[in-house]
């Protein structure tokens, strides 16, 4: 080749060239610099580029595990279940419970509830083909002490009894209160001694207001707390205890109006003379006599008691008459429809049923109900 002459290059001779930069191409490009800028860019660039690999394995993972924590859950639970089983409460369960025991002392309230009686007898009336199915109910409870056998042993009981009375009305507004104690008898508004009709709502109702207004079940509530008691004078808790509750039957001649016999409580130091006088059967100057001759009677108070026994006796009939009166007058003013109701009128009374955690009472139950109802049409 000749001096000034330029070689040609060949492709052997040819500088090598950098390829053409791809994105992406691996690891060691984030570590290398560039003529436009430091390592360091390309280094905060690092996570970008990772980051679709880094988010699709998290997603995957955030897909997958709680699939297998319910997997896992549930197989867990398949061998640790067990079938648990509850006893449904009944819907007229309490019922009972809820009616006030009327008459009964205060301080005798604990051993009417110490024991769970079955009262399934009054629930299951209520059903179709029950007594009360389909009828406008008052109930009202009392308590009868009687001695009746517990676990091979006897022992007076205060047993709880409830009395429905099937009427389209109230059978009565009123509370009468009486004792062999009390000289006279009281016949008062039940809401003086804080009382009164309220509806029953069934348990599964309980949620609704609309039932309260519905309910075709009325029970005697007292409102009077037993904590409040203490705040009371001693006589206003003692009539609590002699209450009765009370019933009129227009249609009924009273007993009260046939009776000839007065309570005698004649006030005398240093022992009051407590007996019946029965003024049709009895002579007074016989009866006084004889009282003198128990020594139940002194001597010298012979005349005063007879006079005061005249005295009753004389309330007693003015008392019959103004009865017989009243009782007129009101059948003269009552409608047919309520003539009717007082006809159709149904006492019923229910004791508690069998049970092993209970006393039996089978053998002393009884019709009457009280001095003013008489007896039940029909004891359960």
């Amino acid at each position: 080749m000749r001096r000034g002459t330029k070689r040609k290059t060949t492709h052997k001779d040819a500088a090598p060239t950098q390829p053409d930069e791809e994105p992406n191409s691996g690891p060691s490009q984030s570590f290398q610099g560039s003529k436009d800028g430091p390592a360091e860019e390309n280094h905060v660039e690092q996570p970008e580029r990772e980051e679709p690999i880094q988010k699709d394995e998290v997603e995957k993972k955030v897909r997958e595990e709680p699939t297998k924590k319910v997997a896992k859950g549930k197989a867990k639970r398949a061998k640790t279940a067990k079938p648990e089983y509850f006893s449904e409460k009944r819907n007229l369960e309490d019922l009972w419970l809820q009616v006030f025991p009327v008459g009964t002392e205060w301080d005798q309230l604990d051993t009417v509830y110490q024991y769970n009686w079955n009262f399934s007898n009054l629930e299951d009336a209520f059903e179709e083909g029950g007594e009360l199915y389909n009828q406008k109910v008052y109930l009202f409870g009392c308590t009868e002490p009687q001695l009746v056998s517990f676990q091979g042993q006897g022992k007076v009981t205060m047993i709880p009894v409830v009395v429905a009375v099937v009427s389209p009305f109230p059978p009565s507004d009123k509370i009468g209160i009486k004792s062999v104690q009390r000289e006279t008898e009281e016949i008062v508004p039940m809401k003086q001694m804080k009382m009164d009709w309220v509806p029953y709502i069934p348990l599964g109702n309980r949620d609704s207001q609309v039932e309260r207004l519905k309910s075709p079940i009325f029970i005697l509530s007292c409102i009077q707390r037993r904590a409040g008691l203490k705040h009371l004078k001693l006589e206003r808790v003692k009539k609590f205890e002699y209450c009765l509750p009370y019933f009129y039957h227009p249609l009924q001649e009273d007993e009260l109006e046939q009776s000839t016999v007065v309570q005698i409580l004649f006030p005398i130091d240093p022992k009051p003379v407590f007996c019946e006088f029965d003024w049709e059967l009895d002579e007074l100057e016989e009866f006084t006599d004889k009282l003198i001759e128990e020594e139940e009677l002194a001597a010298d108070q012979k005349d005063a008691f007879k006079e005061f026994v005249k005295e009753k006796v004389r309330e007693a009939k003015k008392a019959n008459r103004e009865a017989r009166e009243a009782r007129k007058k009101v059948l003269e003013e009552m409608s047919g429809e309520t003539k009717a109701a007082f006809e159709n009128m149904k006492f019923y009374k229910f004791y508690p049923m069998p049970s092993p955690d209970t006393p039996d009472v089978s053998n002393v139950k009884s019709a009457f109900i009280n001095r003013y109802y008489g007896k039940a049409h029909k004891v359960l």
